[in-house]
């Protein structure tokens, strides 16, 4: 037990390392957790790390999707649900399907439904890869969103093709209208699922006298709850856990009302998704010796030719689709033409390049049972590993290594009209403070004249109205009696609240960018800590 522990911290500690080296170096932390996991795993006397596909599934995956879903806009998810969906359900079965042709002409003794089985595996692309790839290189919003967005539901539909060609492979028996009412009943349950048991979490952080820490903990149990119960009736446990960090997130300026719960769980959240998707990251080029050393019959030679021609296909399967899957609506339908702007060919290139797989292919791979129900091998077990495993290294690190070079080479830019981030941040401020100015004048004249602290409070906000710059001064309170002091928090407090209910109708109004309303909303999470180190 204690050696085991020991591991874990000391796998933890050389992660941290190699993200800050990568930092350093320049390359996002993904691809240079894969390359340094695959250079550590061969150092002679490093103890053999495997995989346990539950660990992935039951533990890393649900609290993942539920931070991805939380911070992804619903405004914009909705938005582009259409490339999204045809990214995320269209271009999975697309390539599930082309991959199982593919694979089972190509490998000797490879079955259709294996074929289905690999394509099933090696079709979700990893957002956090992507994204961490992309950072900073000035990828439009919407290439952005339309990533993050598929990201979120493709995990879903490709374990439920794996699940059906897993059956099949297991039974012996196949039925196309039985797979499609299933995976209809499966999606639709889950999502049921997921927003029957997040309403109850919502219940419990709204109506009872719960702490930051409490509230905290709280969002840390929802997806494991919801995945757990949704796979426990076979429903889709992704789209359920999707589903609720889309509600709660929509929901958060109801439930966490103050700045200490908010901050509080922004860095528990941090913290733990950096740590959890560091760890796998690693974990997969440190299961490459495991992998290798199941392979049996197939050569290495054999196992890395099938994986780059899979690979391959992958690759141009997703460019074949998305340059179609984004202008063919535009051409067919006036509607769109009307209210989109046109992507041109550089948004859809970044889109089809960015498909990079992860950890959930791997896992999956791994979750193939290693006997057949009459207590034979699984046919290709090993061999799927190895594929899956050489897909992900070229999608991952060879792809992730040549994107941003492409993004700097073709200078893409941002076809969509927004506003200047200056812009909107005086734009909201502006409505923050004319709505507390409004709230403080018909609701607490009085106290207005007679307590000096409100009345300089008003005259704040009658300034930052008037020329959208100026921040609240911090006030003094050493000769300020007590009664007093407790009245202005008070009140300060209640603009805040205000101040937050205006955010929300800003939202919902889709004037101003979400990213510019949640650094706004954090403006407001800082003054109301400020206020609450003031009260005690």
């Amino acid at each position: 037990m204690h050696n085991t522990i020991l591991i874990i911290l000391g796998l933890l500690f050389i992660v941290m390392l190699l993200v800050l080296l990568a930092k350093k170096l320049k390359i996002a932390y993904p691809i240079f957790l894969v390359i340094a996991g695959l250079g550590i795993s061969f150092i002679p006397g490093i103890p053999r790390m495997g995989i346990d596909p539950d660990v992935i599934f039951l533990i890393f995956l649900p609290p993942l999707l539920y931070e991805a879903a939380w911070y992804t806009s619903w405004k914009d998810f909705w938005k582009w649900k259409r490339p999204i969906s045809l990214l995320a359900f269209g271009l999975v079965f697309f390539t599930s399907v082309v991959v199982a042709y593919a694979s089972s002409a190509l490998i000797p003794g490879f079955t259709l439904a294996m074929g289905f089985l690999l394509g099933g595996i090696i079709s979700p692309p990893d957002a956090v890869a992507a994204a961490t790839v992309m950072k900073g290189l000035g990828v439009p919003k919407r290439a952005m969103t339309i990533l993050e967005g598929e990201s979120l539901v493709n995990d879903a539909s490709s374990l439920i093709v794996f699940r059906f060609a897993l059956a099949a492979i297991l039974t012996g028996t196949f039925s196309m209208n039985v797979a499609v009412g299933q995976f209809f009943i499966t999606a639709v349950m889950g999502l049921i699922t997921g927003l029957a048991i997040v309403h109850i979490f919502y219940a419990i952080h709204r109506f009872l006298p719960t702490t930051p820490a409490m509230d905290a903990a709280l969002t840390v149990m929802t997806p494991y709850v919801i995945f757990l119960v949704a796979e426990h009736f076979h429903f889709s446990g992704v789209i359920g856990v999707v589903a609720a960090g889309l509600f709660m997130s929509y929901r958060s300026h109801e439930v966490f009302q103050t700045g200490d719960t908010q901050l509080n769980m922004m860095g528990v959240w941090t913290t733990l998704a950096f740590v959890m998707n560091a760890l796998v990251f690693v974990l997969i080029g440190l299961e490459l010796p495991e992998i290798i050393h199941g392979l049996g019959d197939a050569s290495i030679a054999q196992g890395i030719k099938y994986g780059l021609i899979i690979s391959g296909i992958t690759i141009g399967l997703r460019l074949l689709w998305v340059y179609p899957a984004t202008f063919l609506p535009i051409l067919l339908f006036r509607s769109i033409r009307e209210t989109e702007v046109n992507p041109g060919w550089k948004g859809p290139l970044v889109v089809g390049l960015a498909g990079m797989r992860g950890v959930v292919s791997l896992a999956t791979a791994l979750s193939i049972p290693v006997l057949m129900t009459d207590g034979t091998e699984f046919p290709h077990r090993n061999l799927i590993i190895f594929i899956t495993f050489v897909v992900i290294f070229v999608t991952l690190v060879v792809q992730g290594l040549t994107l941003p070079l492409i993004i700097k080479l073709i200078k893409i830019k941002d076809r969509e009209i927004t506003k200047p981030r200056e812009e909107q941040h005086a734009g909201i401020r502006l409505h923050l403070h004319k709505a507390a100015l409004q709230h403080l004048e018909s609701r607490h004249a009085r106290e207005i004249k007679s307590n000096e602290l409100i009345r300089h409070y008003r005259d704040e906000l009658f300034n930052d109205v008037t020329k959208t710059k100026q921040k609240l001064d911090a006030f003094e309170c050493n000769d300020i009696h007590r009664s007093q002091i407790t009245q202005y928090t008070h009140i300060m407090q209640e603009s805040i609240k205000i101040q937050r209910q205006e955010l929300f109708k800003l939202r919902k109004q889709a004037i101003y960018s979400d990213a510019e309303i949640r650094r706004m909303e954090m403006q407001l999470n800082l003054e109301d800590v400020k206020l609450s180190g003031h009260e005690h």
